[in-house]
């Protein structure tokens, strides 16, 4: 049975007040596509642009609250998204199809951001530093960036904004959040938590809004000189749109692209535990992270006994109602899944697919053995692994962002090096093995940002740097004490108190050396 929609649908929010009018959406269920969430109305170019304006009004006020008691907002941002846990953690799977116990630690994931930068409300240091000149202090100061724009992606709806907005937002930023089309209910429960905690109207405002209209607005308002950052996670293709237009005005974006993530397995490694990591990284989240392991390179001494072990283990696993103990439930919305199905047909005559009792979607026509619940009523994938991949695979060179994984083969560290970035992605990779010799070298011979080691491609900690490289990334990076990098300036003050010009570099006293002196 269907469920009826909101009579009110959700909409943007500007300056902290609802904007009317836009395209009516609907939000459903992807494990139950006859179940609407919400019902949002999609914001016009316009907007955008007015929500840029608002900010930009905003922001002054904001800057000149003292950092420690924009921590104290952050603080309670933590607490009342502790308070609320398990209501979004549900909606979260709800809306997108994340199995409950992903939502639960993605929830997590805001709280442990809000913890660490509460007290960087009190740590955002400046240095004082001696000058070559008498009677002159030098120092330097972190000022806010202005008004961020902070588009994210809908495979982690609450933990990837926060990771952009609760960092903005402490070094002084005003911001506007436009989230993913296919997660509105999921971003107003998130937008609604942030205001309650003390943000002033303006400072964070919320543009439900398609591609589209967002780029098109976002055009505009960074030709009217407002925006002074853009933070976007999403595909590689239109991080590349973003970098070029921020170019035009010598802005450097914040851009967490895809990933085609390796994982190596070394002959000396612990295959379980290797069978454990591949299984989690590239099947959690119906792989759809940007972290999701993308190709295993197994020696050739173990290949076939990895590949034998893996799989079984994603044959047996528990696949169906995200409500449920499953590895994965549905993908995120049609569109997700279309894009999905057409990646099997990248499969070629060479490789052998392994892991489930079919391919494509999951069906009472094309079951999955031991499906959990009914696959009709959602969008559910057969989980597939495809052995045989090569360099030349398009299944190797491309993100493929779904049930998916290839297997290849190598005969040494170097060529497992050279096939675990050869594709030009530098997001994620993991080694798997007992040698620390191995490992370090791995590490430096890899592009990615982030790197394991007996860990899965996936994870994030609120106090690691998180970003990638090439294709992955311009090298900036969220979480940690560098963001903070992202959202501030660095502003260098001299101050002179001699009473008469000092001329830098002119007016140095040289002391006198003996350089001649020999013992």
């Amino acid at each position: 049975m269907q469920t009826e929609a909101p009579q009110a649908p959700l909409a943007s929010r500007v300056g902290g007040r609802r904007a009317e009018g836009g395209r009516r959406h609907v939000s459903a269920n992807p494990a139950h596509t006859g179940e609407v969430v919400a019902e949002v109305l999609l914001a016009e170019p316009a907007t955008f642009v007015a929500a840029c304006r608002a900010a930009r009004d905003a922001q002054p006020g904001w800057a000149a609250t003292p950092a420690p008691v924009r921590g104290r907002v952050v603080k309670h941002l933590g607490r009342l998204v502790e308070a609320n846990r398990e209501t979004l953690a549900r909606l979260v799977t709800r809306e997108i199809g994340k199995p409950l116990a992903e939502s639960r630690g993605e929830v997590q994931e805001i709280v442990d951001t809000c913890d660490f930068f509460a007290g960087e409300g009190r740590r955002l240091y400046g240095q004082t530093v001696p000058s070559e000149m008498p009677d002159k202090q030098l120092f330097t100061f972190r000022q806010p960036v202005g008004v961020a724009a902070v588009i994210t992606a809908g495979n982690f709806p609450v933990a990837v904004p926060s990771w952009y907005l609760v960092p903005a937002l402490l070094c002084g930023n005003a911001v506007v959040w436009k989230p993913a089309e296919c997660a509105p209910a999921t971003a107003e429960a998130l937008a609604q938590l942030c205001w309650h905690a003390g943000l002033p109207d303006g400072v964070l405002n919320l543009v439900q809004a398609d591609g589209s209209a967002t780029s098109v607005g976002l055009e505009a308002a960074m030709e009217a000189g407002l925006v002074d950052k853009v933070g976007f996670t999403g595909s590689t293709e239109v991080g590349r749109r973003i970098g070029e237009l921020c170019g035009r005005s010598l802005q450097t974006p914040c851009l967490e692209l895809g990933g085609k993530n390796p994982l190596v397995v070394m002959p000396d490694a612990d295959l379980d535990l290797a069978v454990e990591g591949a299984l989690f990284s590239g099947f959690g989240t119906a792989g759809q992270r940007c972290t999701s392991l993308g190709t295993v390179i197994a020696h050739r001494a173990v290949h076939d006994e990895f590949l034998a072990r893996f799989s079984a283990a994603v044959g047996k696993a528990r696949i169906g109602d995200p409500f449920q103990d499953v590895l994965y439930g549905p993908m995120i919305d049609q569109r997700f899944l279309d894009r999905f199905l057409g990646w099997l047909d990248a499969v070629q005559a060479h490789h052998r697919l392994h892991g489930s009792t079919a391919t494509g979607r999951i069906t009472r026509r094309n079951p999955r053995e031991g499906f959990v619940g009914d696959p009709d009523d959602g969008l559910y994938c057969h989980p597939t692994i495809v052995e045989g991949i090569t360099d030349g695979d398009e299944l190797y060179r491309r993100e493929t962002f779904g049930p998916i994984v290839g297997v290849a083969a190598c005969g040494s560290l170097d060529e497992a090096v050279a096939l675990a970035g050869g594709h030009g992605y530098g997001l994620s990779a993991a080694i798997y093995t007992r040698d620390p010799a191995a490992a370090f070298r791995f590490r430096e011979g890899v592009g990615a940002g982030m790197v394991s080691v007996n860990n899965s491609t996936s994870g994030a900690e609120a106090h690691l740097p998180f970003g990638g490289n090439g294709r992955s990334g311009n090298g900036s990076r969220q979480s940690g004490i560098w963001v903070l990098d992202q959202f501030t300036r660095w502003q260098a003050l001299n101050w002179d108190y001699a009473g008469r010009l000092q001329k830098a570099q002119m007016d140095v006293a040289a002391p006198a050396a003996d350089e001649d002196f020999r013992l």
